[in-house]
């Protein structure tokens, strides 16, 4: 019988191929192609099946990934599959746009030794999508139904996991998403060519075909406050995510053309939604024949200058104080980018933005790196007197999220947050300081990664499902009394 596993001494490293660059700036598809199965069958075979795996440990959903590449290997792929989905309520979107880099396959210990990681997040996406293909991912079946009901706020991964965790015991969920569509930054948020919305969209279609109750346009504080859901639900869980973009404070900061990174990305998206976009039609928020400029250095800078680059921007520069041993975004988002013409100016910070009325260039501080911070990274410090400007027609700043004022938006000033605008939740039990109302993902943990929001959601299913069981028994008690 042929060796299933532990292959990697003789089997190279291989990750499904790329189209090609010319080919894939010219429009917004996924850029990897798929796995065909005997690949995904020798790849999985690499495997060193580890005593103590670290690429399960460094997951935030802690998958089991040795079990489904060893069953891939054998070509066990519906098994696979159950295996992957019983810890991970979205795999084919985690194997299309988690940072496996800095996680799974960064840690892997074949990589270490210096053969080369698995393929974990490509393999992932392979066993699901063959899932969906062979239609072995069905609606939910629900054997009971339980009288109890779940208000969830945010239709984002958090809010999405948290949704499917509890709709299996039975409750009745509803979810409010203040936008048009569900997904959150899953829609509106992260380009076509890293997750295509088809695939978001066929997520959410399967939940609503399972039960779950979406009611979208729905903005809490507007059309009921948090206390009228109270009233409506036995239990709620605010999931909204981050969207409030960080402002950089510097001389030009109000000169037209310099926008938040939600901002241009939103209209892109939703442009390849169909949507009618106003200000992408009229040109505003369309990088096409103009010098861009963005500012930052995550995921989400990258997604704006590869998704400049595809409506034709005449150059892309991304500006950012460190330099790419210390950037925070994935160094396969910054191989992709530069493939694909971005130009990466390291070691610079704005300093002014320069125009009469629009901005028209970006005087930048040169940057050398200091000593780590608390994070680990170099301080940046600014050299003084080395200054220069970059032309630009159109600035995009990626600085991160904060939260918005959720107590005054929702109508429940009592709500407590922390000092960075935060949700404070009960660490253990995951409440706020509101009985019955709990809080998960993005909108406690600060902005971080979709794998993160999926975790916080399926803690908070269990810890709302403790807390209607103890509700139940207590009124049960109170009653028979």
């Amino acid at each position: 019988m042929p060796k299933k596993m532990l292959r990697f001494t003789n089997l190279k490293q291989e990750n499904p191929s790329k189209r090609g660059t010319p080919e894939r700036k010219r429009d917004f598809h996924e850029i990897y192609k798929e796995f065909i199965n005997e690949k995904a069958i020798e790849q999985s075979s690499r495997c060193s099946q580890c005593g103590v795996p670290f690429c399960q440990i460094h997951c935030p959903l802690h998958n089991n990934i040795p079990d489904w590449l060893k069953l891939t290997a054998e070509g066990r792929l519906k098994d696979a599959y159950e295996i992957s989905q019983s810890t991970n309520n979205m795999p084919e979107i985690c194997g299309r746009i988690c940072p496996q880099d800095k996680l799974c396959e960064g840690n892997c210990v074949i990589e270490q030794s210096g053969h080369g990681t698995v393929t974990i997040g490509s393999v992932e996406k392979y066993i699901t999508e063959t899932a969906w293909e062979k239609g072995w991912i069905k609606p939910l079946k629900i054997k009971h139904e339980q009288k109890e009901s779940i208000g969830i706020i945010g239709a984002g991964p958090a809010g999405l996991a948290c949704a499917e965790e509890l709709r299996k015991f039975g409750y009745q969920v509803t979810v409010y998403d203040r936008y048009d569509r569900s997904g959150g930054l899953l829609i509106y948020g992260i380009p076509n060519f890293k997750l295509e919305k088809f695939v978001v969209e066929r997520r959410t279609k399967l939940l609503k075909d399972s039960g779950i109750k979406f009611i979208q346009n729905f903005e809490v504080g507007k059309e009921k406050d948090l206390n009228d859901l109270r009233k409506k639900h036995d239990a709620i869980l605010i999931a909204t995510g981050v969207y409030k973009a960080r402002e950089i404070d510097i001389p030009g900061n109000r000169l037209k053309n310099i926008f938040p990174a939600m901002d241009f990305l939103t209209a892109s998206n939703r442009k390849g939604l169909g949507d009618k976009v106003k200000d992408f039609d009229n040109g505003t928020l369309n990088a096409e024949g103009k010098n861009v400029v963005v500012i930052g250095g995550g995921d989400t800078a990258m997604d704006c200058v590869r998704t400049a680059v595809r409506q034709k921007a005449k150059s892309v520069k991304c500006l950012y104080r460190r330099d790419r041993e210390n950037m925070p975004g994935s160094a396969r988002e910054v191989a992709n980018a530069e493939e694909e013409g971005v130009e990466f100016v390291w070691l610079t910070s704005p300093k002014e933005f320069i125009g009469k009325e629009k901005v028209e260039f970006v005087e930048v501080n040169k940057i050398k790196l200091g000593e780590p911070d608390s994070s680990g990274r170099r301080t940046p410090v600014i050299q003084k007197g080395d200054q220069y400007k970059i032309e630009a027609d159109l600035v995009i700043k990626s600085l991160g999220f904060d939260p918005e004022n959720i107590p005054e938006l929702f109508g429940e000033k009592n709500l407590s947050i922390s000092r960075w605008g935060t949700i404070k939740i009960n660490l253990e039990s995951m409440e706020t300081n509101i009985q019955g109302v709990f809080a998960a993902g993005d909108i406690v943990r600060g902005a971080s990664l979709v794998v993160w929001a999926i975790r916080d959601g399926r803690d908070a299913a269990i810890q709302i499902r403790k807390y209607i069981s103890r509700k139940s028994k207590h009124e049960k008690n109170f009653f028979a009394a």
